[in-house]
């Protein structure tokens, strides 16, 4: 086989991996219009945790950071929550979904001034970390919440 047939047969094989990996990607990350401001809507999603009797670990506002390094960027702000009686049996159905425990929801600013709440799919972490069909329910909640707190 020559170098010329070698190069074609690799990017045949490349050009399609690329596709699906492009196509996995585009559904991995849910974006969610708000109807609020940034604040409001992180103000939202932490009253429903509360409600909910889900532990909000953390709030990290990028946009407050980037600040600080005198930088300017859109409002963004990331929510880091989760419950150890759910996610306890993911990480033991699956340990590799410990890196993306606990859940995360991001509330962002685009550059029209709209308003983002953005999560990772329950279907694309399933898949990523291959989880057994039944415990997907204990991260689907990321969607409702998210919903919830942009309406």
């Amino acid at each position: 086989m020559s170098i010329g047939q070698l190069a074609t047969l690799l990017i045949g094989l490349a050009v399609p991996l690329s596709a699906a990996r492009n196509a996995a990607k585009k559904n991995a990350i849910v974006d969610i219009p708000s109807n609020h401001s940034v604040d409001e809507t992180v103000e939202r999603i932490k009253n429903i945790l509360q409600i909910k009797g889900i532990t909000l670990f953390a709030v990290i506002d990028h946009s407050g950071e980037a600040e600080k390094v005198g930088m300017k960027m859109p409002p963004t702000k990331l929510l880091i929550f989760g419950s150890p009686k759910a996610g306890t049996p993911l990480m033991l159905a699956s340990p590799s979904i410990a890196i993306d425990l606990p859940l995360k929801i991001l509330v962002w600013e685009d550059e029209k001034g709209k308003i983002w709440v953005s999560y990772n799919s329950p279907e694309y972490l399933a898949e990523r970390h291959d989880l057994p069909q039944d415990l997907i329910q204990n991260i689907a909640v990321v969607g409702t919440l998210a919903a919830k707190a942009a309406e």
